[in-house]
């Protein structure tokens, strides 16, 4: 069964709108748990736009389900963070300073030396690794070569193929690559522009997705559906695959 994170990034960005402490950024966590998450996944980035540093220690106290912490390891800080908070997970991301959003994923062959140097630190530690990558053969392959544990399928392009009525073509080069990282025993995670839409054709076609991470769109339908009743919506689409 594929769980479900939601990334509580956009929860941050309408707090700090009016830099004070509302909506509270912790009660939501633990009402996301509540209501049916499986997962709390935070994307602090250099500038705090969102999600703050201090943020993420707060929440490691409350977390009850699966933590996970995304960002680029080349920040030292990040790591240090990510070491004193010891999160279930960590998703290193090639964001680089001032991206809006992820927009791509690792060169697992131009930047192997950088990642088998990074990824280590993590795992000492006791915490599992994801990459986010692109859904290259090539790029998962290297992958397997940085000893991540698993790697998070970057969906922007299966989304955008999904809305123009491509399906089908769209989600081929997932499959083939889910299908490599299950051959190389690397754990498949996905994220990006998943939604109400398109997600049960995903999960459906790759059954082998481990975890979902879904953020701005969840967000977005929570102002019309409600929070409680949006994520037990998402969790349908996950759980509903089979009659597709």
């Amino acid at each position: 069964m594929t769980r479900l994170s939601v990334n509580i990034n956009k929860i941050a960005t309408l707090r700090n709108a009016r830099g004070q402490n509302l909506p509270d950024l912790v009660k939501v966590a633990v009402d996301i748990e509540k209501f049916g998450a499986e997962g709390i996944t935070v994307h602090p980035r250099p500038d705090e736009r969102h999600i703050k540093y201090a943020d993420v220690f707060e929440l490691k106290k409350i977390v009850t389900t699966e933590f996970n912490i995304e960002g680029n390891p080349i920040e030292e800080k990040f790591i240090e963070l990510v070491l004193k908070n010891k999160p279930h997970q960590v998703t290193l991301v090639p964001d680089t300073t001032g991206q809006i959003t992820s927009n791509h994923g690792w060169d697992t062959r131009k930047h192997a030396s950088f990642l088998k140097n990074v990824i280590p630190i993590f795992k000492n530690a006791g915490i599992r690794v994801s990459i986010f990558v692109d859904p290259i053969i090539d790029m998962i392959e290297g992958a397997k070569e940085t000893g991540t544990d698993r790697i998070e399928l970057y969906t922007e392009a299966y989304a955008g193929g999904y809305k123009e009525g491509k399906e089908a073509s769209a989600i081929a080069p997932y499959i083939e690559a889910a299908k490599k990282a299950k051959e190389l025993n690397i754990g498949i995670n996905a994220g990006h522009d998943l939604n109400l839409q398109n997600l049960a054709y995903f999960v459906h076609n790759i059954p082998t997705i481990l975890e979902v991470s879904i953020g701005h769109a969840l967000i977005c339908d929570a102002l019309y559906f409600g929070l409680e009743n949006t994520i037990q919506m998402y969790k349908r689409c996950l759980n509903q695959t089979q009659s597709i």
